[in-house]
């Protein structure tokens, strides 16, 4: 076995690829790189690159571990600086934050989300080609705002502006609840929330998991408190969408969380106490309003029944999520900015998830539809 194949045994064995798919998955750039992006009809002839160069991210939470581990104690990339550096070295353009703490011995030290830390950020992400889309961070609780959480967020939206994002939001949903009424509260916070958002020149943004996109109790006879107990079979995420202002509200879906739903969440029980079926299509949701999801969690899966969810979270490129058909069906060609992650990347080896952030880049850049 040659040295090369040696390095690539570990790696290969932990994505449970056998070698013909995993030199098809981290050949992907090259392969990428070939192929003339200008060829004159290559999009009509279904072979155009559906995520460009540009638009290639990835949520730093997949490389948490790289980001928060001590620069004094190992030889591995670590810390802000080092990671950008990183990353940029795989290729890719865009990053979107999850906070913006790292190790108290990187440079910069612990807390980067202040005035003083985005500026540093900042310069660190032009050193090295990299824009920040966006983050999942701080939403205030209160509503109405307290004045504490008002200018919390205030410092928020100035924060951002340092470091250029375009958008600013959280890694929750907007409610964890299943009734209507709590739904309506959060609608009313967000378009607010928004509105100075937008004032500022973001777009504010939320995330889902699948839980969001299961049906709303908001029909049937009322329980102890006064709630509803069945569906008209809306799910709550659609509602949301519904009843927020386009022009202040905006998704970054997870897909990977989204066909979970699809999986997960198929039958609810009509206000007239039928059991009602009811397959939830991702893909079309998107188009409906395909300008009001600027950002994707660009997460793959490879689908395993045995477990709750349906899939098991792997690379991107290697798993069964259809992303051909979504990047190519759902519209607005070259609006979105799909990030790369995988909650599983870390692992007991040191480099594990900047490798699958390497692999996945390769399988991001080989998409064609």
């Amino acid at each position: 076995m040659s040295d090369t194949h040696a390095h690539e045994e570990p790696l290969r064995r932990r994505l449970g690829l056998n070698r013909r798919q995993f030199l098809a998955a981290t050949t992907g750039m090259a392969a990428a790189a070939a192929i003339p992006l200008t060829t004159p009809g290559a999009a009509l002839a279904g072979n155009g690159v559906l995520v460009p160069p540009g638009k290639r991210g990835i949520i730093l939470y997949t490389v948490r571990d790289a980001i928060s581990r001590n620069p004094l104690t190992t030889p591995h990339p670590s810390g802000f600086r080092r990671v950008f550096e990183e990353l940029a070295r795989i290729g890719y353009k865009q990053v979107e934050f999850a906070g913006y703490t790292q190790n108290a011995n990187s440079e910069g030290g612990a807390n980067m989300g202040t005035v003083e830390g985005a500026r540093q950020l900042r310069q660190w992400l032009d050193d090295n080609g990299l824009e920040a889309e966006g983050n999942h961070g701080f939403i205030p609780s209160s509503w109405p705002l307290t004045p504490a959480d008002l200018t919390r967020w205030q410092e928020t939206l100035e924060i951002a502006n340092i470091l250029g994002l375009g958008h600013v939001g959280t890694g929750n949903d907007p409610t964890s609840s299943n009734f209507k009424g709590d739904w309506d509260v959060a609608a009313e916070k967000w378009n607010y929330l928004g509105s100075l958002a937008t004032a500022a020149g973001l777009k504010m943004y939320t995330h889902n998991h699948d839980a969001a996109y299961n049906f709303l109790l908001d029909s049937g006879p009322l329980d102890a408190l006064g709630r509803p107990t069945r569906s008209s079979g809306i799910r709550k995420l659609e509602y949301f969408l519904s009843i927020t202002n386009p022009e202040h509200v905006w998704l970054e879906m997870d897909i990977f969380w989204a066909h979970v739903a699809q999986y997960k969440h198929r039958v609810f029980t009509a206000a007239d106490g039928s059991s009602q079926t009811s397959i939830f299509n991702p893909l079309a949701v998107v188009q409906a309003q395909t300008k009001r999801f600027p950002l994707f969690h660009a997460k793959d899966g490879k689908i395993n029944t045995a477990t709750a969810n349906g899939y098991d979270m792997v690379p991107f490129g290697t798993g069964d999520i259809d992303y051909k058909n979504f990047f190519s069906q759902m519209g607005a060609k070259g609006y979105h900015n799909p990030m790369y992650e995988q909650d599983n990347a870390p692992g007991t080896d040191p480099m594990q998830s900047l490798q699958l952030a390497q692999v996945s880049y390769a399988g991001m850049a080989a998409l064609r539809g």
